[in-house]
């Protein structure tokens, strides 16, 4: 017969138990949801919280997943140990598979920035692209692209709070870490499908006039303070530093893709003009 001592400790482990089993049952119960998107398919990934301070989305933000498949991508975004996630997975054929319920807040945007707010992802969507990334400059898959607008002006449709300069890229948000969804993404064309902000962009000739890291003076910073008014992450310092060389990629990748050198040349200032006159509507 167990002692008084070890009934208490049967008790409890019984009681331990139980406990955990309830955590993980409302954990389960949490992670279910229905679809924000009219045929989506839902798998639900552990990886996802509140959204922080009340905060809603007003930013929609595109990835890839610089993976071999869809379902490689899959299994990693649903991994509990991978402490990563999206709303969405868009696979290579177009099929749309939603991961997190859009009120909650998935941890697709880690260490980011735009327009002065740091925790992106408690006021974002985040969108992954199954995309290999290499051999570099291959094509999304025209099918894909075609899901994934759909998608974006549905939830655009949805979320009205989300305006065209807050539709960006993962390098746009985290420039020295993420250079996704990269220079094929077709920016333009969505813009024209009214899923984010687009300029025409200033062709770029390979010549003349430009400033190259280490560059010093005055106009690097004015080209700092452009960067930072649109709303990337950048001091004003009138250092062309690697910080500004990662942003100037960033935003040549996204509005000047064909040359993405990040140096700063008449193209990219005038083509970032350009997209400073059009998001001036929505200040």
């Amino acid at each position: 017969m167990m002692t008084d001592k070890a009934d208490n400790i049967a008790d409890m482990a019984e009681c331990g138990i139980a406990n955990i089993a309830e955590r993980e049952a409302a954990s389960l119960e949490e992670a279910l949801f229905t679809a924000d998107y009219d045929g989506a398919l839902l798998r639900p990934s552990p990886n996802f919280g509140d959204r922080r301070d009340g905060k809603q989305p007003y930013m929609l933000i595109m990835h890839y997943t610089a993976m071999a498949t869809a379902e490689e991508a899959e299994l990693r975004l649903t991994d509990p140990q991978s402490q990563v996630s999206a709303h969405y997975l868009v696979r290579e054929d177009g099929t749309i598979v939603q991961l997190v319920a859009e009120s909650k807040r998935a941890w697709h945007a880690g260490l980011a920035f735009w327009r002065g707010e740091s925790d992106v992802n408690s006021c974002s969507i985040g969108i992954e692209i199954a995309y290999a990334a290499e051999p570099a400059g291959q094509p999304y898959p025209a099918r894909q692209i075609k899901a994934v607008r759909a998608l974006a002006q549905d939830i655009l449709a949805r979320h009205t709070a989300i305006k065209p300069p807050y539709v960006l890229g993962h390098s746009d948000v985290a420039p020295e870490r993420k250079i996704d969804p990269g220079a094929t993404f077709p920016w333009r064309k969505m813009a024209r499908a009214g899923v984010g902000l687009y300029a025409p962009p200033v062709p770029a000739c390979g010549c003349g006039w430009a400033l190259s890291p280490g560059a010093r003076g005055r106009a690097v910073a004015v080209f700092q303070a452009m960067l930072a008014r649109y709303g990337y992450d950048i001091g004003v310092t009138g250092l062309f530093d690697s910080r500004t060389e990662w942003v100037t990629k960033a935003f040549q990748a996204h509005f000047r893709p064909a040359r993405v050198d990040g140096r700063i040349d008449i193209s990219t200032i005038q083509t970032l003009r350009r997209l400073l006159a059009l998001a001036a509507a929505f200040v």
